[in-house]
């Protein structure tokens, strides 16, 4: 669909502000318990951001729901729920990394003429049911993972007072993935200006290949372990988590390392530098 850049954010921006409503209709209009209600929402408000993405034909009108989502339930649930300490910690370490992961996306979205290339390479290798892995892979599937991501933190908005000073150790998990992927998408962006080398081996980058991945999992750790401090041990807390950590090991990083493996030299950088971890090989 071509369209420049300013006309390209407006449409999204529509699409989101529809999204969104739809979501919040529904939330209140759906009887029963809150994760369910939340969980119909969210999946009324992906279907709505699907059907644009097909009108457009680029399936990354997605692509900020995963960072836009979170920040709209938190605080949503902040400001009909009593204020406390717990909420606005969460609120506000969900809030860094939606924000700046949305200005990420920004930053980097060309318009609506641009599509991502994981689609673009799925479209190509799954042909005519491309619009069912377009359906369920690339949008539902996601919505569900971030659900269950933002579900721990929806339980501690819900709690009348619920704090424990080991909170400050999942806080300050979020805070330091906030900033790594922050670090990281900076000096990715300087080296694509240049790409003076095949790969990036500077920063953050010199001994991980996806420090950025590294980041996002765990930024979700954290509100996980967050909220266990605050709340007690529940599994489901951990199911956004663990799910996301497979999310980014068996899917993002071999899609990202697959199209990385096509450059000369793939096999001895892939040897010299760890897959997550900044750490040096000896």
């Amino acid at each position: 669909m071509k369209m420049n850049r300013l006309a390209s954010f407006i449409v999204v921006g529509a699409i989101y502000v529809l999204a969104g409503a739809a979501g919040v209709v529904s939330y209140l209009m759906i009887p029963g318990e809150v994760w369910l209600r939340l969980l119909l929402a969210d999946c009324i408000a992906t279907a709505v951001t699907f059907v644009f993405s097909v009108v457009c034909r680029n399936a990354s009108v997605y692509d900020p729901y995963w960072s836009v989502q979170p920040i709209v339930i938190v605080f949503a649930f902040l400001f009909v729920n009593k204020i406390t300490l717990a909420k606005v910690l969460v609120c506000v370490a969900i809030g860094l990394w939606g924000v700046r992961l949305t200005a990420n996306w920004a930053y980097t979205f060309h318009g609506l003429a641009h599509q991502d290339w994981r689609y673009t390479a799925l479209k190509e290798k799954t042909g005519a049911l491309y619009p069912f892995v377009n359906f369920f892979g690339i949008h539902f599937v996601p919505t569900l993972i971030v659900y269950a991501c933002t579900l721990p933190a929806v339980y501690v908005m819900q709690s009348a007072e619920a704090f424990s000073p080991l909170c400050l150790i999942g806080f300050a998990v979020c805070l330091l993935a906030v900033l790594l992927q922050g670090v990281a998408d900076i000096q990715m962006h300087k080296y694509r200006r240049h790409r003076a080398t095949p790969f990036i081996r500077t920063g953050v980058w010199k001994y991980s290949r996806h420090p950025n991945y590294l980041a996002e999992i765990c930024m979700w750790w954290g509100v996980a372990m967050f909220t266990i401090c605050a709340l007690g041990f529940e599994w489901y807390y951990l199911l956004g988590a663990v799910s996301n950590t497979v999310l980014f090991l068996c899917v993002s990083i071999p899609l990202a390392d697959g199209r990385q493996s096509k450059k000369e030299g793939f096999a001895e950088y892939k040897e010299q530098t760890r897959m997550l971890f900044p750490i040096k090989k000896f």
